[in-house]
């Protein structure tokens, strides 16, 4: 039942299940977009749409995931897709259609739109570090130091390498070791729930406004306390200054070492989304390219606020200067 070259279940055998739901299939075509290695189709029938998620053999295991947090970010009021029907031993899931259009593709909406969207955001990050820690620890291994290292090794190696940032042998070795010194120090904080992908790309707003479905949440995890406001503020979507710092106010208060807590966090995310970024486009899907100066300029800022990054911080301006020309 599984194609030779993706092992993800073929065409046929995706409408066989769906048969087996009771399900009556007008069309069904292949959504792009999405460079995971799962599939989604949108199913058209009668008096519906759904959307199918296929799961190949080797991630079979985000399926089941995916039915998990599920569960338990419903049961903490956030709103996610619900799930229609599921084989995950199949690696199927028929999910409610939420639409197309995410959080990100609003971005040129009239600023009090997005303000209310990014309150519920933050609304929902606090749901989720509602969840019981003992529930959500044995889903997904702990963005702890060498997770948060690895992410940033695929910014070194896609982007950074590559563009002759890290060429010179003793700058190269400093920046390691302060990035290095980062992670450590993010992994001395107590972990949190954590969705690990809690950005504007993975919110539908829905009715009613300015209510948000969260998608792609099965790598909840336990993380850094800030990972998640880190991930929301300075990815993708950046909101206006005055409300990133309402919000910041709001959740960090006036403590410093809050405030600090959450820059590191701020520049491990913004350095790792620009790695991600240019992954994306070395594998053919080039839109997000376009993010990678600002962001960059946003890891600059981050760093500029950590004791551990004063050394660096300013040749690695100079040098990302070429990386900061769209």
């Amino acid at each position: 039942m599984t194609d030779d070259t993706s092992q993800s279940p073929r065409t046929d055998a995706v409408l066989a299940w769906l048969a087996q739901q009771g399900q009556q299939v007008e069309d069904l075509t292949e959504l792009t977009g999405d460079v995971s290695l799962r599939r989604y189709f949108r199913l058209t029938s009668p008096d519906s749409t759904a959307i199918v998620a296929v799961y190949p053999s080797n991630i079979r295991a985000a399926c089941r995931n995916f039915l998990e947090t599920t569960r338990l970010l419903s049961r903490a009021g956030v709103r996610v897709p619900r799930v229609l029907a599921s084989d995950c031993e199949l690696g199927l899931t028929l999910l409610e259609d939420l639409g197309s259009a995410t959080l990100y593709d609003l971005r040129d909406t009239a600023s009090g739109t997005l303000s209310a969207y990014f309150w519920r955001a933050t609304a929902d990050l606090q749901r989720i570090q509602s969840l019981a820690l003992e529930e959500v620890a044995p889903l997904n291994p702990p963005l702890n130091r060498d997770l948060l290292w690895r992410e940033l090794q695929q910014t070194w190696t896609s982007l950074l390498e590559p563009r002759g940032v890290v060429a010179d042998p003793g700058f190269s070795r400093a920046l390691e070791e302060t990035l290095q010194e980062l992670c450590r120090l993010l992994d001395t904080e107590s972990l949190v729930p954590c969705h690990r992908d809690f950005m504007s790309r993975n919110f539908v707003p829905v009715d009613p406004h300015p209510e948000l479905a969260v998608l792609d949440h099965q790598d909840l995890r336990l993380g850094p306390r800030h990972y998640d406001l880190a991930s929301l503020l300075n990815d993708s979507l950046f909101p206006p200054a005055t409300l990133e710092e309402e919000i910041l106010a709001h959740h960090l208060g006036d403590e410093p070492e809050q405030r600090i807590s959450y820059h590191r966090a701020a520049a491990q995310r913004a350095l790792k989304a620009t790695g991600t970024y240019e992954t994306f486009g070395l594998r053919g899907d080039t839109r997000h390219r376009k993010l990678i100066p600002e962001t960059i300029g946003r890891a600059l800022r981050h760093l500029g606020h950590l004791p551990e990054a004063t050394a660096i911080r300013s040749e690695l301006g100079e040098r990302v200067s070429p990386l900061l020309i769209c």
